[in-house]
């Protein structure tokens, strides 16, 4: 018997949970996420953790690094991204794999207003801590699995 299945092959990532210490808040980024709309046709924005893709020779926490800067204008040193975890995400169709980091940051680290490249669409966002675990199970807001994971670990460990 001949089985068959479909996959995608796409990039592994990196994602980061950044803590901003002066405003006790998690930045996130709201971003247009078009195969969302597949499910969803009135909304394609998903909330998630500042992340990027691996498709380029360079170590992961670098990767990491430039997508901070990148998505949500901060310019946090090296030796303050801190590597938490990692595991498979859409294991259904692509099996892609990524890598979870967490920083701190603070206003000195700010270098511009983030926003991504010109062919994204996303916005920075700040969600109180206080306000996360209510945010978590809001369903009006479309989330990813890694961002409640991330924030289970720093109830957790912060």
């Amino acid at each position: 018997e001949i089985k068959r299945w479909e996959a995608v092959i796409s990039h592994d990532s990196v994602a980061i949970l950044l803590w901003h210490k002066e405003r006790d808040s998690f930045v996130l980024v709201k971003q247009l996420r078009p195969a969302v709309l597949n499910t969803n046709p009135t909304n394609g924005y998903m909330y998630e953790l500042c992340a990027g893709i691996v498709d380029k020779e360079s170590s992961l926490v670098q990767i990491a690094k430039e997508e901070i800067l990148e998505e949500c204008g901060y310019d946090v040193p090296l030796q303050s991204i801190q590597r938490l975890s990692s595991f498979y995400t859409s294991v259904g169709i692509a099996g892609s794999h990524q890598t979870l980091y967490y920083a701190e940051i603070n206003e000195t680290m700010l270098r511009n207003n983030g926003g991504g490249l010109i062919e994204e669409d996303i916005e920075v966002i700040y969600l109180q801590v206080s306000k996360a675990r209510e945010f978590m199970f809001d369903e009006s807001y479309q989330k990813t699995p890694g961002m409640l994971m991330a924030f289970y670990w720093f109830f957790d460990n912060k």
